[in-house]
């Protein structure tokens, strides 16, 4: 996969500027790619690909994969959001929680049955977010709201990993 350097390192600036400064990212959605990314474009118009922090969101091929796409940009496209970056992933998007009016988009992603609570990640997360998206995952999956009416819901880490197979 080839990413573009200089993309890369404003991103990286980016990040680097807002652990250092606590600094948000702020900006208007413009694009959504799926349940659990979206591209936000800021004041200089600059445009960074965003990767909602916390969750993970069916992939596009996958069941429910359009509906959680679909549900996010009802949340937050063209919407003013705040970004809390907290890192890039290996593709070099920014990683952090989007605040859409003050709203967690991830936990409400994850309250729509739109989203799995990433436990792989979840010690990046702080201890009262780590404790809403399972409270509220625990929730979605027992109302059996949105990929939850699905019983037997395929994560989409197995579902990639099962495709590279």
């Amino acid at each position: 996969m080839k990413i573009n350097f200089t993309r890369f390192l404003l991103s990286a600036a980016f990040v680097i500027t807002t652990a250092a400064h606590a600094d948000t990212l702020t900006g208007r959605v413009v694009g959504i790619a799926d349940g659990d990314t979206l591209t936000v474009l800021d004041a200089s118009n600059t445009q960074h690909k965003i990767r909602l922090s916390g969750i993970d969101s069916p992939e596009k091929g996958q069941p429910f994969g359009q509906v959680c796409k679909q549900s996010l940009s009802d949340l937050a496209y063209g919407r003013v959001v705040a970004v809390e970056a907290s890192k890039l992933d290996r593709y070099g998007r920014v990683i952090g929680k989007v605040l859409v009016d003050g709203e967690d988009a991830s936990l409400e992603q994850i309250r729509r049955g739109c989203g799995w609570h990433y436990k792989r990640y979840q010690n990046e997360q702080i201890l009262d977010d780590r404790l809403a998206y399972s409270r509220v995952e625990e929730s979605a999956r027992a109302s059996r709201v949105g990929l939850w009416t699905d019983h037997e819901a395929v994560p989409p880490w197995e579902w990639r990993k099962a495709g590279r197979k």
